[in-house]
């Protein structure tokens, strides 16, 4: 047994063990838990703007960590102690690093969401078509903190949300800077993955997934399938305007005030996976639908992502899609979107990577 490993008392490793499951872009899990005693950590985060054109400004892995920070208050609770954390503000916004402090909280009431952190998963299938029942969409309102707000798309407007995703699949698979991050986060053949997302959980059938995993083993043949056979057809339907139709809504969290810094964005995420979670107590299935917001907010700030011709453009087009259908404001201020109706729990899922992997020696840089 390592060193790390004697110093991880009983109470901190339960906090760990959940907290770890906090949701992550392609499963990136974008944080290390340097360990200083029982009660006191820090969480070394990072972000991926080095090479995913997801995540060039940050801002996705920023709200992964606020999700990580929420799901280790929520798990904390459950033992009555109060989580304190605190930004290094020193450390440049690449690495995000906190100081965490477990404070004993005798009359502290456990956080029912705790039960749902291990249920909670991505559902890239079809889900049921019925509406949310009143109860529901109050649960999730009321699971939101002050300061944000869901605006649902349903009826008519789901249609016209899954037809927008059907439209941004089109960039997504027609892009060099895309292809290079999906060849590296798809485990091809599992079922499960610990450190990506496994073939089986993305939502198309056998044939087109056995078509996907020879095809993007080179941009050539991706470029040649997309150019000369429709090659984005068969996935844009399956994974994206088929499952965009079978829900039983889309919607779109929208902050008071058009989040700018990480500490806006850290509190997004915490917010998001309070959402998350609340969904997943009600028994219903979510999938988020982050990059049309992504490249959204890329086009606003003239960040060029791509260096294909025409991509910068289509982009652009598509927010003004986005945004006519949410409305300017809201657009502008949305922090996560997604699909979410009931169904059975995916069958096919992202794992996490162990503990002991997610453990950094004490005074790490």
């Amino acid at each position: 047994m390592s060193k790390m490993e004697l110093r991880l008392d009983a109470t901190l490793e339960q906090i760990l063990e959940l907290a770890r499951w906090a949701p992550s872009g392609d499963n990136t899990q974008p944080w290390r838990f340097e360990v200083l005693d029982e009660r006191r950590l820090v969480v070394h985060g990072h972000d991926t703007r080095d090479h995913c054109v997801y995540d060039l400004d940050g801002h996705p892995s920023q709200m992964s960590i606020g999700a990580l920070l929420e799901t280790m208050a929520i798990a904390a609770s459950t033992l009555q102690l109060e989580m304190r954390a605190m930004r290094h503000t020193d450390t440049p916004d690449t690495r995000p690093t906190f100081s965490i402090e477990f404070l004993p909280a005798p009359d502290l009431e456990p956080d029912p969401l705790a039960d749902a952190i291990l249920a909670r998963s991505v559902q890239r299938r079809a889900l049921g078509r019925r509406a949310l029942t009143a109860a529901e969409k109050s649960a999730l309102n009321i699971a939101l903190p002050a300061g944000y707000r869901v605006h649902w798309l349903e009826g008519s407007q789901r249609g016209a949300a899954a037809r927008l995703m059907f439209r941004n699949a089109k960039l997504r698979l027609t892009m060099p800077e895309a292809h290079r991050v999906h060849k590296s986060v798809i485990e091809w053949n599992a079922r499960y993955s610990e450190d990506r997302m496994p073939d089986q959980a993305l939502g198309a059938d056998p044939m087109t997934t056995k078509l996907m995993r020879w095809v993007m083993q080179d941009w050539r043949r991706v470029h040649f399938f997309n150019t000369w056979l429709a090659g984005t057809l068969a996935p844009r339907l399956q994974m994206d305007l088929i499952p965009g139709l079978a829900c039983a809504a889309h919607f779109v969290l929208v902050a008071e005030r058009r989040p700018q810094r990480m500490d806006d964005y850290i509190a997004a995420g915490r917010a998001m996976q309070r959402f998350w979670l609340t969904a997943t107590a009600q028994g219903l299935q979510l999938q988020p639908e982050m990059t049309p917001l992504i490249f959204s907010r890329y086009v606003r700030e003239g960040r060029v992502f791509s260096a294909t011709p025409g991509m910068q453009e289509r982009a652009a087009e598509l927010s003004r899609q986005g945004a006519a259908l949410v409305g300017q404001q809201d657009w502008e201020a949305a922090v996560f979107m997604g699909r979410i109706g009931a169904g059975e729990p995916a069958a096919s899922r992202s794992l996490r990577r162990p503990l002991r992997d997610l453990l950094v020696p004490a005074g790490s840089p």
